[in-house]
C-alpha cells in the first residue's frame, strides 16, 4: 500500500548514480607487457519510473575512463601502443521493493549495453625510421559495444523527498569486446559498489 501511494503520488523520479567498480575493467593476459589504468568510480544520471505493488523501472548512464599502454620487444625495435577512451555502461532494469516503512530491501534484473566512446591509439617503434598512428586498431569498428544480463540488489532508503539506495550490481557481458592483441582484453564479468540519490 506504501509503494503504491508514492507511485501515485510521484511516478517519476531522476537523480545521479556514483559508485566504486569492484572488478577490474581490463584483464591483463601479459601484465610484463602492458600497463592499464581505469577509473575508480562510474558516475551518470539515473531516472526510474514507479509501478504499482512494489516495482519501477530504472534506467542508466554511467561513465568511467581508461587508457593502456603496451610495450612489445623485438629483435631490433620495440612497439609501444598507447591509447585511451570513454566507456559507457547503459543498464535497464526491473526493481522489486520488499514491503517495509523507511529502509527498503529491493532486488533488480535487466539487460546493459556498453560501448566506447572517443577511443583513441597510437603507435611507435623505437629505433624508429618513422611513426604509426591508428585511431580504428585496436579495437575494430565491430568490437566497440556489447551487450550483458544484469542482476543486483540493495536497500532503498526513503528520508522525505530523497531516496537514497546502496546496492551491489553484477553484469555478465556476451563478449569480450575489447582487445589488444591477445595482451589486453576486457572483462566479461564485472560488480560495482552504487549509490543512488533521486529526487
Amino acid at each position: 500500500m506504501a509503494m503504491t501511494g508514492i507511485a501515485a503520488a510521484q511516478p517519476f523520479s531522476a537523480g545521479i548514480k556514483a559508485g566504486l567498480p569492484l572488478t577490474s575493467l581490463l584483464d591483463n593476459v601479459q601484465t610484463a607487457n602492458t600497463t592499464t589504468v581505469t577509473s575508480r568510480y562510474v558516475f551518470g544520471p539515473e531516472v526510474e519510473v514507479w509501478l504499482p505493488h512494489g516495482l519501477s523501472i530504472e534506467f542508466d548512464a554511467l561513465y568511467r575512463h581508461f587508457r593502456y599502454t603496451n610495450d612489445e620487444a623485438f629483435a631490433s625495435s620495440t612497439i609501444s601502443t598507447n591509447g585511451s577512451s570513454g566507456d559507457w555502461e547503459l543498464p535497464l532494469v526491473a526493481k522489486y521493493r520488499f514491503p517495509a516503512r523507511i529502509l527498503r530491501p529491493y532486488a533488480e534484473a535487466g539487460v546493459a549495453w556498453d560501448l566506447l566512446a572517443g577511443l583513441k591509439n597510437g603507435s611507435s617503434a623505437t629505433p624508429c625510421s618513422q611513426v604509426c598512428e591508428n585511431t580504428d586498431y585496436p579495437p575494430t569498428t565491430d568490437s566497440r559495444k556489447t551487450a550483458g544480463i544484469v542482476l543486483g540488489g540493495g536497500v532503498d532508503i526513503h528520508a522525505a523527498l530523497i531516496h537514497i539506495a546502496p546496492e551491489v550490481r553484477f553484469t555478465r557481458w556476451a563478449q569480450q569486446y575489447f582487445s589488444l592483441d591477445g595482451d589486453l582484453r576486457s572483462s566479461q564479468n564485472q560488480v560495482e559498489f552504487l549509490v543512488g540519490v533521486t529526487f
